[in-house]
């Protein structure tokens, strides 16, 4: 089996008025990925994911060109389901001869940014080949699933004060989730303005529903500090992304200040970054994003870091549906996965982009059992929306 063509199509999906949602990244309008398609020479095809920013809308123009055009000559003519040794083509090329010679990595400039987007692209679509070409889902290649469920929180909460706790508690009614994730950090004003929201959510929901909060890394670290002070007595089940990811050390000191959990890790790329995060005692819960962070391959590195510093592993699944799908393997055959992400905001990638779904029912979805990534995609959706 050889690798006979790779595409990148930058698939740009309108978000209607009735569903966008305004949020710290301004009013989002539209969903935006990069869908990777791998064909091999006997007719198997393999689907994966890779974007340009954590947010639904970005441009992805460059990141496309990268797959097709740096990316893609390197693997041509090579076989699928080498997935390890390609992975250190795409990220040491041209250099990778030496590197998977002498065991060591050898990369040039392209060791964070867009290029490890690309390269994760590609990577989950080689998993999806080679669940396909085994007849088996990807979670059985990866040591099998833990749990034929996992628990799963809605993600969203951009509502005011007045009226979060009512946006959150619908979600909770339309999968029965015992878990909601809400928005909080600039778009609020002020540390006392995030946490007024946070109080009234939690007023709504009770005391036994989780509650999470992200800041998507906009506050300082003395307004981090500021805000977990005045929500610790709120049982969040974390406080995500509390301030950049380029202050490991200030999240550290968030960390170190408060009782609230620290997740983070969407932001990041490869296992380098998540490894510091571990050293620095940054988080407790590490949030890699397959379609940035370097695919399934790297996932499973992060993964061992995770364990091997007794920290959870919560992926951002805030995608279309390849990448969703290779978190939600990741996850459920990790050790240290305990729960999805879910977006209830307008999300057509993830919706309309495949013929599957992954329904929540009592606040769990199921980890299918079907060949590969178990996604069908349609191919006419990813013509209709190719960006020109």
């Amino acid at each position: 089996m050889k690798i006979a063509r790779i595409d990148a199509t930058w698939v740009h999906v309108p978000i209607p008025p009735s569903g966008q949602h305004v949020s710290n990244f301004g009013r989002v309008a539209s969903f935006d990925s990069v869908i990777v398609r791998v064909e091999t020479d006997d007719g198997l095809v393999g689907w994966g994911e890779a974007k340009a920013g954590v947010g639904s809308a970005a441009s992805c123009a460059g990141l496309a060109a990268i797959i097709r055009d740096d990316l893609a000559p390197l693997l041509l003519g090579e076989d699928p389901r080498d997935i390890s040794r390609l992975w250190d083509v795409m990220y040491n090329a041209p250099r990778h001869g030496h590197a998977i010679a002498r065991g060591h990595g050898m990369p040039q400039l392209g060791r964070r940014g867009l290029t490890l987007s690309a390269i994760g692209g590609i990577d989950i679509a080689l998993w999806d080949i080679l669940g396909k070409s085994l007849n088996a889902p990807v979670w059985r290649l990866l040591g099998g699933r833990r749990a034929a469920h996992m628990p799963a929180y809605a993600s969203g909460g951009w509502a005011d004060a007045q009226n979060i706790g009512a946006q959150l508690k619908g979600y909770i009614e339309k999968g029965g989730f015992g878990a909601v994730k809400m928005r909080v950090g600039v778009m609020d004003g002020s540390p006392v303005r995030s946490a007024e929201r946070v109080r009234a959510a939690r007023a709504v929901l009770g005391p036994d529903i989780g509650l999470a909060c992200d800041a998507h890394g906009t506050f300082t670290v003395a307004e981090a500090r500021a805000f977990a002070r005045l929500v610790e007595d709120c049982n969040l089940m974390w406080f995500e992304e509390p301030v950049s990811g380029d202050d490991k050390r200030g999240m550290a000191e968030v960390r170190a200040s408060s009782s609230v959990p620290i997740a983070a890790g969407e932001s990041e790329f490869t296992r380098h970054d998540f490894r510091e995060l571990a050293e620095l005692r940054a988080a407790d819960i590490l949030q890699p994003d397959l379609a940035i962070a370097g695919g399934i391959t790297e996932a499973l590195r992060i993964s061992a870091i995770a364990s091997a510093f007794n920290l959870r592993l919560a992926p951002h699944l805030w995608s279309g549906a390849p990448a969703f799908a290779a978190g939600l393997a990741v996850a459920a055959t990790s050790p240290s996965g305990f729960i999805l992400e879910y977006s209830l905001g307008s999300n057509p990638m993830l919706h309309e982009l495949i013929a599957e779904s992954f329904p929540v029912r009592d606040g769990m979805v199921e980890i299918p059992d079907r060949p590969g990534l178990g996604i069908t995609v349609n191919e006419d959706f990813v013509a209709k929306h190719a960006h020109a």
